[in-house]
């Protein structure tokens, strides 16, 4: 069993960020929005905040109170389009349930859209054209496998969750790589059987789910899924401590994908579209 060490790699893809970022004739400005008190959303914004201090992108975070109103919050994102010192805009996710996060997240002009979010990236994507970026998680998930010389081309892939932001850009972006794609989720029947033949499992839902039966021999296992157990101790989808004899490689939590998310933004915030 190999740990895919996330901190570890995540630390030399943001030395890369940092020698881009000083070669750049025009420095990028990075303005991140958070909407209301979201305790793991201030922790998440000022760990942004500090790896764009890192690598030497200038960053802005625009707190805004939570009774912030819809209108409010497009005019601030239509202003941040056009000017042209900005190079990046974020919103915080979760938005307050009264701002509809989809008309949000169209309103950001796609160049300046270092989430990957916008239907333009999304769509350039799953067309398997080259987005203006990659949605931040999954391409730090591909960083941390290709760091470690793991192909994906002929295998089959299991993405156990669909969410817009890890689940689904996951499998097309694995599906782009030439691997067999499976997508599971909480109506997936027979769930165990088809974990069972996964040459690569990625997991994403927020509960425990992955235990040593259900994997195959010498799999590939990357734990996206981070939550408190009921002892307060920060865990994942896997169950690490019995699945890892059985796999070749398998990230841990924390210190797997959290740290490339973080180091996958910044590589996206040093692109400079404007």
């Amino acid at each position: 069993m190999n740990i895919l060490d996330g901190k570890k790699v995540s630390e030399k893809v943001l030395e890369n960020v940092k020698e881009r970022v000083s070669s750049l004739s025009k420095k990028p400005y990075l303005n991140v929005i958070l909407v209301g008190d979201d305790a793991p959303s201030k922790i998440y914004v000022n760990n942004k905040r500090k790896a764009a201090e890192k690598v030497g992108i200038r960053s802005n975070v625009i707190e805004l109170p939570s009774d912030t109103d819809e209108q409010t919050l497009l005019d601030l994102i239509k202003n941040l389009n056009y000017d042209d010192e900005v190079t990046g805009i974020m919103v915080q996710l979760p938005l307050p349930e009264h701002i509809n996060k989809n008309k949000i997240v169209e309103a950001i002009n796609p160049g300046k859209d270092v989430d990957g979010f916008h239907p333009e990236n999304v769509g350039k994507l799953v067309l398997g054209l080259e987005p203006y970026f990659y949605p931040a998680t999954p391409q730090g998930i591909l960083m941390l496998l290709d760091e470690y010389n793991i192909q994906t081309e002929g295998k089959h892939a299991v993405v156990i969750g669909r969410s817009n932001i890890v689940g689904k850009p996951m499998a097309q972006m694995l599906l782009n790589r030439n691997a067999t794609v499976t997508v599971c989720h909480s109506f997936t029947p027979n769930l165990d059987e088809i974990i069972k033949t996964a040459d690569i499992i990625v997991s994403a839902v927020g509960k425990k789910i992955v235990r040593c039966k259900m994997v195959k021999k010498n799999s590939v296992i990357v734990d996206v899924g981070i939550f408190r157990d009921s002892n307060g101790k920060l865990t994942g989808d896997i169950d690490f401590d019995v699945v890892s004899p059985f796999c070749d490689f398998i990230s841990p939590v924390p210190g797997g994908v959290g740290p490339m998310t973080i180091a996958s933004l910044m590589y996206n915030a040093s692109k400079v579209y404007i």
